[in-house]
């Protein structure tokens, strides 16, 4: 077997947003990597808050863009593609990092199973590398819009180390045979932020592919380096991006159903949260993301599929 049938050329993307010094982090654990066919490809969405120019000196084997605007994660990542040549491409979050071996057992699922479209590897907390951050998600709730993370701070032990199908891949790491998204197109460009790799699960499961989690293959995740935890623009794209998630995929009379939850439910319960716990300025970037659908009830916009 050839070096190039064993080890398949792996286009490696990220995005970066005023974390040169976090994406450089990563870089330098890529740098260390033992899978010995792979570039990197970095995407600056209009940095103003730092330099990002430093990540292009200090790692000058790397293909290096810098938008003139953020067009956000989606778009970021879809630059990336466009610039790919790998026959398989992975989506990795700026504020990873990785083991020298992590990258082997992900390119293996693919090759062994061509009837899978994604496999994210097991993703743990950086700052508690013994507990779980992702295992594996349940399905989504149709109603309700929202699924969970198989393992979601538990202690590992062990407990999810089998390889299994899973309904989701994780975006902060997912790696995808460039065939599949050559089928299935590009992420929506609707999205900016939030839910756009939950919605293309959606789509490479709908043209027929698995998804899997492989528990042999691990990596560190910083998680919301650049949005912050409770920041008024998670809120805002969290909660606009439900909806379009919802409007993209939920069909029938179950669209109905969780239009009816969403509008006399989940918005006025996740409002009153906001307002009697005194968080403002939350509320207001919540009813913000609620009313842009009001303005966007027939944007076709909402149901493209960009293609490569």
């Amino acid at each position: 077997m050839n070096s190039s049938t064993q080890y398949p050329l792996v286009s490696i993307i990220t995005v970066n947003y005023n974390q040169a010094e976090v994406t450089c982090a990563l870089l330098e654990s890529l740098h260390h990597i033992s899978y010995p066919n792979f570039e990197v490809i970095v995407i600056d969405n209009a940095s103003a808050e730092d330099d990002p120019s430093i990540i292009k000196k200090r790692y000058p084997n790397i293909v290096f863009v810098q938008n003139p605007i953020n067009y956000g994660f989606a778009a970021g990542n879809n630059f990336g593609l466009m610039r790919a040549k790998g026959e398989y491409v992975l989506l990795i979050n700026n504020d990873i990092e990785v083991p020298p071996d992590f990258l082997e057992p992900l390119v293996s699922k693919l090759q062994n199973d061509p009837d899978i479209g994604a496999v994210s590897p097991k993703i743990k907390f950086y700052y508690q590398p013994d507990t779980i951050q992702y295992a594996g998600y349940t399905p989504m709730n149709y109603l309700t819009m929202r699924n969970f993370a198989i393992g979601y701070k538990e202690r590992d032990t062990g407990q999810y180390n089998t390889d299994r199908e899973t309904y989701y891949a994780h975006g902060a790491a997912m790696l995808v045979p460039m065939k599949v998204v050559l089928e299935i197109g590009l992420m929506s460009y609707i999205f900016f932020l939030y839910y756009e790799e939950a919605d293309w699960c959606e789509r490479i499961k709908r043209a027929g592919y698995k998804i899997f989690y492989v528990h042999n293959s691990t990596v560190l995740h910083k998680e919301s380096v650049t949005t912050g935890k409770l920041s008024t623009l998670k809120i805002y794209y969290l909660n606009r991006n439900r909806i379009v998630f919802m409007r993209r995929n939920v069909h029938g009379s179950v669209f109905y159903k969780s239009l009816l939850y969403q509008l006399l439910v989940a918005i006025p319960k996740n409002a009153f949260t906001y307002l009697i716990k005194g968080k403002t300025r939350l509320f207001y970037a919540y009813y913000k993301a609620i009313g842009w659908h009001l303005s966007h009830l027939f944007d076709p916009e909402i149901h493209e599929n960009p293609r490569l």
